[in-house]
């Protein structure tokens, strides 16, 4: 008998949501088979079985939040095999039950009680909206978080997403419906009386503030809380102070528009921020110094070069990582950026392609923003801000001419790199982008 542990699946995780079993009790499970899909604060993971064996118990739903280290399920020897019946982790199903919200059956056994008799009872459901019997309904875990929030039997919703899956829209629907019916229902129906008890009729997560501004508070993806807690902690702790330089851009883009042609054939295409990104590597390169970063009263120096570049989501900001980046051609690098944000965007990373990173790179310049400042990527010591091209007048072997510039704005760790060095490094990156052969060499 062996348990499943929520794993830590990132640097920052410090609690999963069960997207969804892959395998259900009773399955075989062989090493590397994809037993659950875990929502984690930067993606949705696939976690695979270490070894091989039966499925015998899944000790948490899906849609519930998880700590690290709690036990999620037991693989046992046969589909028969009973798992214990404490489980040998109290604490951990405990803290799983307060995180989830929802109390114990009245049966006493809580999680690690259930496995006693064959699966738990809320796991199959007795009929699908579908008519099939025994299958739960397919739903996202947002969907089965707002229908508890909601008080809602999420078996009786039907779904309109693919496949009949069942989506926010649809729980809410069914929310605006359960709302209505009170008024015309018996005051002594059981699910009359639940709505009319509590005062506001929005639910718990999209309660209404009378604040004058009506406002209602929405739901929090982990995503976000880790962006808030990191960033929060990167201010607080990392003081951070800011080096501004413009460069002339002409050369860059010239450069582009010729290493585009040369790769034309390919169907790989070179962005100006693949050019930068490349840039920042070869720069770190001369100044090592800058590739460092201050954790827990200690300096570090790294001794490999690896760039994250930033990709807005629709949950938040996600910071794939290009490892080795100063080794990489500069095809590779605009390749590898484009898969790592795609799948960024979809919630596929892995932990590894999120972590490791020595140097971020943030580009708002498609969004028309002449120049910003970044806030410090923990624990790195520097991040890029990289403002749009647009073109101004600047004095050019003595003539006043209309020429492509770039605003950059480095945002700099004190507490790991002093001020001389960082600008030492920003001005060399800028004579390294102004002169872009030097970016390959």
């Amino acid at each position: 008998m062996s348990e499943i542990y929520m794993p830590r699946l990132s640097d920052t995780m410090e609690e999963g949501v069960i997207s969804s079993w892959v395998k259900n009790v009773g399955d075989k499970v062989a090493s590397g088979d994809v037993l659950v899909e875990i929502e984690t604060d930067k993606a949705v993971m696939e976690y695979e079985a270490y070894e091989d064996g039966y499925l015998v118990q899944q000790a948490v739903s899906e849609g519930d939040t998880v700590p690290i280290g709690a036990v999620i399920g037991y693989i046992g020897d046969s589909p028969d095999t009973a798992p214990p019946e404490s489980g040998g982790e109290s604490a951990p199903a405990e803290q799983e039950q307060e995180t989830a919200g929802e109390p114990a059956p009245e049966t006493g056994g809580g999680t690690e009680q259930q496995p006693a008799q064959a699966p738990a009872p809320e796991q199959p459901a007795p009929s699908g909206p579908d008519g099939s019997a025994g299958t739960r309904p397919r739903s996202s875990p947002l969907a089965r978080r707002l229908a508890r929030e909601y008080g809602l039997d999420i078996e009786s919703i039907s779904g309109s997403g693919p496949k009949g899956r069942i989506v926010r829209a649809d729980i809410e629907a069914a929310a605006k419906q359960q709302q209505a019916e009170p008024e015309a229902a018996p005051a002594t129906a059981p699910q009359a009386a639940a709505p009319q008890a509590a005062a506001p009729a929005a639910p718990a997560g999209q309660e209404a503030y009378d604040d004058g501004r009506a406002s209602s508070e929405l739901q929090v993806s982990n995503v976000r809380k880790v962006i808030a807690r990191r960033l929060t902690q990167s201010k607080q702790e990392a003081p951070h102070f800011y080096l501004r330089r413009t460069i002339d851009a002409e050369a860059l883009k010239a450069f582009r528009a010729q290493i585009n042609t040369q790769l034309e054939e390919t169907g790989t295409k070179v962005s100006f921020n693949d050019l930068i990104v490349k840039a920042c590597a070869t720069t770190l390169r001369t100044h090592p110094e800058v590739n460092r970063s201050w954790v827990d009263e200690k300096l570090l120096q790294h001794g490999r070069i690896n760039v994250g570049v930033a990709v807005a989501v629709e949950a938040g900001l996600i910071v794939p990582v290009l490892h080795d980046t100063d080794k990489m051609a500069l095809s590779e690098i605009a390749e590898r950026s484009r898969e790592l944000a795609g799948r960024a965007r979809e919630g596929k990373l892995k932990p590894q392609e999120m972590s490791g990173g020595t140097f971020s790179v943030s580009n708002l310049g498609m969004y028309g923003m002449d120049s910003f400042s970044a806030v410090i990527n923990p624990p790195e010591a520097a991040i890029l801000a990289v403002g749009a091209m647009k073109q101004q007048p600047v004095v050019h072997e003595g003539e006043v001419v209309a020429r492509n510039t770039i605003a950059l704005e480095l945002s700099v760790d004190h507490r790991a790199v002093d001020g001389a060095v960082g600008a030492a490094f920003l001005k060399d990156l800028a004579e390294v982008l102004e002169n872009p052969m030097r970016i390959v060499v």
